[in-house]
């Protein structure tokens, strides 16, 4: 059964908070392929950086978790994105060798 998107922000959010940081220093952002974008868009290391990623039951959703991170919580990353089939939100902590 697919979760809610409080279940989604929870545990995004719970990730966040467990691994430092303000939110100021975490991109947030939406994708079809979140690992794609996570290692080799944003150039994220799988095995030493902090990164998420939760499947949506829609693009909807998708947009909305991402849109409360970058909104409420001031994260970086932008809203509007992705196409219909967009439906994995992902977060990374930045660092000096991600993009941004």
């Amino acid at each position: 059964m697919a979760k809610s998107e409080e279940e989604i922000r929870a545990e995004i959010k719970a990730y966040i908070d467990r691994n430092g940081g303000p939110y100021s220093s975490w991109y947030v952002g939406i994708a079809a392929d979140a690992r794609e974008r996570l290692f080799n868009n944003h150039g994220v290391d799988e095995k030493n950086d902090f990164w998420i990623y939760q499947t949506c039951s829609s693009s909807d959703i998708a947009r909305n978790v991402e849109a409360y991170f970058v909104n409420e919580l001031s994260t970086d990353g932008g809203t509007g994105g992705g196409g219909d089939d967009t439906d994995k939100v992902y977060a990374y902590k930045k660092n000096s060798h991600t993009n941004p």
